[in-house]
């Protein structure tokens, strides 16, 4: 189960996406739907293959897409979904499949207008939501909103019409033409309500965590009904839940050139990126062109304010370039009380020692204070303001992704891509 940072498809594919399909142009999109091992991308990345040699996004380092490509053009001519193994092995080697020694499973399926998931547009460029579909028949798919906490019980009537293969409120398929189970919304398959709650409340806990994966059902998941078969086990569908969440946000503080580095690598790596400083004259777009926004602020009383509004979690990295301990002193000390991924703060060892000293006559603890990044990046030697940027970054992505002790890969061993927990 991942929540991936860069999975969005890029440049705007959602409205081109719309715009072919809308032209009568099928489309066919490939996802990985499970990992194995040391696997290249994460779970929910996505590629869009059309025909005419349309190719937007990628699923590996270059080790399948070739075979990718045929596949998503005979789903395009079939109309048939498809879902591919890649892997390694030594007889294979020759062959297509992945040289990281990992594995990906894909699912190819059509898209064609007018494709009736709702948010699946939206979804390609990243924007928050859910897609829930069954692997065996993709084009039963039910579109969540993300989180689903508040409001999984409101859920459970489309649920049971996916599960039991009715054209319920949120499933895609059309009606059966023909009058029988499922045009009016009725399962064709009788569900346990009680299956149906358990799956309710596991789509609230992974949209809120923003786990993708592959849900499993357990056997018992049909239960007869007067005049409706009970779903066999063995036919019950294996379910994929696509969760794109907000994007993570990278909160800058400073208004210096290292800054505006700072802000241009985050979105590079797929940041929602804002800097705030109280000093206007220097906070403009020229400078900042890479920041979402331009906050003129204290930047603890904007900490505490987007805190209270519920708009920071896990995944938020704050980075303090100031050299005015009014202004840095209690913006670390007020982003060390929160939840947040990762804090750091720039200067000169001496700079850091005197920091820490204050910080401790204000009443941060020592706990509190070894979450501190400071001198905050890694030690590239770099010097360059894109060179800063690269390595507070590099520092960020290694925290994140459990590699705090980051060292070259010709040094190591074990699997070359780090987990990305959500």
């Amino acid at each position: 189960m991942s929540d991936t940072l860069a999975a969005p498809l890029p440049g705007g594919l959602a409205a081109a996406c719309t715009r072919w399909l809308e032209a009568g142009k099928p489309l066919a999109l490939a996802t990985i739907v499970e990992t194995e091992g040391s696997a290249p991308r994460p779970l929910g990345t996505t590629m869009v293959i059309g025909e005419g040699g349309l190719v937007r996004g990628s699923l590996s380092g270059g080790c399948v897409e070739s075979d990718l490509i045929e596949q998503g053009l005979e789903v395009l001519a079939t109309g048939v979904p498809e879902r591919r193994t890649y892997g390694y092995t030594d007889a294979a080697a020759w062959e297509v499949g992945l040289m990281c020694g990992g594995s990906i499973d894909v699912l190819v399926q059509p898209l064609a207008a007018p494709d009736p998931a709702a948010g699946l547009d939206a979804l390609l460029d990243g924007a928050p939501g859910a897609l829930l579909w069954s692997l065996d028949e993709p084009s039963r798919r039910l579109a969540l909103p993300v989180p689903l906490a508040d409001e999984a019980g409101e859920w459970e009537g489309p649920l049971a019409a996916l599960l039991g293969g009715a054209d319920g409120p949120g499933a895609t398929d059309e009606a059966d033409a023909t009058g029988g189970p499922g045009a009016t919304g009725e399962p064709v398959h009788s569900v346990d309500p009680a299956l149906v709650r358990r799956l309710a409340a596991q789509l609230a806990a992974r949209t809120c965590a923003g786990e993708t994966g592959i849900i499993a059902l357990p056997v018992d998941c049909g239960l007869p009904a007067e005049g409706i078969p009970a779903l066999p086990a063995p036919d019950a569908p294996e379910l994929f839940l696509l969760v794109r969440r907000p994007a993570p946000r990278l909160i800058v503080n400073g208004t210096t050139d290292l800054a505006a580095a700072l802000l241009a690598q985050g979105r590079t790596l797929g940041y929602d990126t804002t800097v705030v400083d109280p000093r206007s004259t220097f906070l403009t777009r020229e400078r900042f062109p890479a920041a979402d926004r331009i906050v003129v602020a204290r930047p603890d009383r904007y900490l505490r304010e987007e805190d209270e509004a519920g708009r920071l979690d896990h995944r938020t990295v704050i980075a303090c370039l100031g050299h005015d301990p009014k202004i840095d002193d209690p913006l670390v000390e007020t982003a060390l009380s929160l939840p947040v991924a990762y804090v750091g703060a720039m200067g000169s060892r001496r700079t850091h020692h005197e920091r820490i000293r204050r910080l401790l006559e204000r009443g941060v603890t020592t706990t509190q204070l070894q979450a501190l990044h400071s001198p905050i990046g890694l030690d590239l030697g770099g010097s360059t303001p894109a060179e800063f940027a690269l390595s507070v970054m590099a520092e960020v992505v290694a925290e994140r992704t459990g590699r705090a002790a980051a060292r070259p890969l010709r040094t190591t061993t074990g699997p070359l891509h780090g987990s990305i927990p959500a």
